[in-house]
């Protein structure tokens, strides 16, 4: 073969080799495509003409005791825009302001909204009524649509806003019962899987795959909705008139733990929530379960409970009072800085003697009187099911060995040194109206799922004292209550127990100058009661005493509350013959 073959040949062969070489490296790409990542290609081939949305069922509704609705859904619609519809400016222009009219949406801001996002389709109003989805679909306007969707509204206004919380766009619960009971009240979400043509719209005929939402459950809370707005109303009148910077009171049915009344300021506008101001946040918080202060004198009825029920004390038992108590080198007074000398312990409690106070701690003994504090429910959450449920605190010679001294059971006796939340407080009042029985604080009454109801029953914590002991210290309550002037306590008709407090605010590791909180709480009516209230005030600033500052709104209360819930005077003076 001449050398002019033998390079031909090679050449024929180089081209045979790349040609071969070209088909293996095809022929493989193609087992890749077609065999290897076939599922994939598949899928992507698959979303391109099928379209899957999350579907919700109406969200469960909040009610009062008595079924009326605190928090429910309505039905609106969402309009929804395909991105590249409005790729075209001027087309997104003119389709924007016609929307516009409809939504009150601004065309710029429904414009950028869409323009700034990559995914399919954009959200550009919400909550829309059925009159304007029926305005927005006559517009026929091209890759718009509307999605069926529901708004949270509140037939009470902002009636227990803070306990009721609020839900975010994607309809969870962001706080409040809304978050705590989500889970119940939102039920389950749905899908609807469906084909659709190039342009985004649905194959009228074509098959689709529907996984069917299940709406929320009803909840049926033991708020009651007069006696939670005659809260409010008295703790808005008591911090007003005594220019406080906020405050809380609680209403407890003492039998059963049901709370009926959870009211605090300062609060938000629940029906026009701005998320946005984060200067609000704070405002968004349950005090009545997250915030802790010093009770001050209202714990002396803890300690009396104790003395009482150890057997150590009776309401008669004397002892003398020389106006300071020397504890581990630190001296006890008396908020008036008086010395009474010889006093019964009935007095003590009548006229808030600390020095009595600390004595009554110091005979129960320190494992006693922490063992009653702890029964009672402090250092501990309440297990109301609420976020935020604070434990107090509580320093004792067992969880702190290191740093307790006997002198701080001298101070805890008369509250200071202790911190507590104002359901704890309430609770234990609650505690000792219920002839000394324990509950634990109970919001939620029943729920009515889509397939029947299910009741919640109250739960007992345990017997902290013994009924005697708890029938006696009602019975001190209510001499303490006779002893106050009627100009600021007077229930008319009815007998009432309860016990004052007046503690400074504390700040940091030390107490605030001149800043103070006073507080009431109380049973109504003394002979068989059947609320149990706390009204606490912060910082009022005129007089400190709870005497002057919270009795008054106790008593305005109760005695409303009471004529509601048709419990019948003991005062037989209120009946006449004609």
């Amino acid at each position: 073969m001449s050398k002019k073959d033998r390079g031909v040949t090679w050449r024929l062969w180089v081209v045979v080799a790349v040609m071969g070489f070209g088909v293996l490296v095809v022929t493989g790409r193609l087992a890749q495509l077609q065999i290897l990542d076939h599922g994939q290609y598949r899928q992507q081939a698959r979303l391109m003409h099928m379209s899957e949305e999350t579907l919700f069922d109406r969200r469960g509704a909040l009610l009062d005791r008595n079924g009326y609705p605190l928090a429910a859904s309505e039905d609106t619609f969402d309009v929804l825009v395909e991105h590249r519809a409005w790729e075209d400016p001027d087309r997104a222009a003119s389709a924007s302001q016609e929307l516009s009219t409809i939504t009150a949406v601004p065309p710029e801001q429904m414009v950028q909204e869409v323009s700034a996002s990559e995914i399919f389709e954009v959200s550009v109003a919400r909550n829309l009524k059925y009159e304007q989805a029926v305005a927005v679909k006559d517009l026929g306007l091209r890759g718009v649509r509307l999605v069926k969707s529901s708004h949270r509204v509140y037939p009470e206004g902002n009636v227990a806003a803070q306990l009721l919380g609020f839900v975010g766009r994607d309809n969870v619960g962001l706080t409040g019962l809304e978050a705590d009971l989500d889970a119940t009240l939102g039920g389950s979400t749905g899908t609807l899987q469906f084909e659709r043509d190039g342009l985004g719209n649905r194959f009228a005929l074509a098959a689709s795959n529907l996984t069917a939402p299940v709406p929320g459950a009803n909840v049926v809370l033991t708020i009651d909705r007069y006696i939670q707005r005659l809260a409010e109303q008295e703790l808005e009148r008591t911090i007003g008139e005594n220019k406080a910077t906020g405050g809380t009171i609680v209403v407890v049915h003492p039998a059963t733990g049901e709370v009926l009344a959870m009211a605090s300021r300062p609060t938000f506008d629940i029906t026009k929530l701005d998320l946005t101001d984060e200067s609000k946040i704070a405002l968004y918080r349950n005090r009545a379960v997250t915030d802790m202060y010093e009770p001050g004198s209202v714990f002396k009825l803890v300690t009396t409970a104790a003395g009482l029920d150890t057997g150590v004390v009776g309401p008669n038992t004397w002892w003398y009072d020389s106006g300071a108590l020397t504890v581990s080198d630190w001296t006890i007074r008396n908020w008036d800085l008086s010395a009474n000398g010889s006093s019964s312990v009935q007095q003590m409690l009548s006229r808030s003697l600390n020095t009595g106070a600390a004595w009554v701690a110091g005979q129960v003994g320190e494992d006693a009187f922490y063992r009653y504090v702890d029964s009672f429910g402090f250092g501990k959450p309440t297990g109301i099911g609420l976020t935020g449920d604070s434990p107090g605190r509580v320093r004792t010679p067992q969880n702190d060995p290191d740093n307790w001294r006997p002198v701080d059971m001298a101070t805890n006796s008369f509250g200071q040194g202790i911190s507590v939340t104002p359901l704890q407080m309430v609770m234990a009042v609650a505690a000792i109206a219920n002839d000394g029985m324990g509950m634990k604080p109970k919001l939620v009454k029943e729920i009515a799922y889509p397939g029947g109801t299910q009741a919640v029953p109250s739960e007992p914590t345990g017997q902290i004292i013994s009924p005697l002991s708890a029938q006696t210290l009602q019975q001190m309550m209510g001499v303490v209550a006779d002893g106050y002037s009627t100009a600021y306590l007077n229930v008319k008709g009815y007998n009432v127990g309860g016990k004052t407090g007046t503690a400074s605010l504390t700040e940091g590791n030390g107490y605030k100058k001149d800043a103070y909180i006073s507080s009431f709480v109380g049973i109504a009516p003394l002979e068989n009661p059947q609320l149990a209230v706390l009204v606490k005030i912060d910082e009022p600033k005129d007089l400190p005493w709870g005497t002057v500052v919270a009795a008054p709104a106790f008593s305005r209360l109760v005695q409303q509350a009471l004529a509601y819930l048709e419990v019948p005077p003991q005062d037989a003076a209120l009946v006449s013959a004609p």
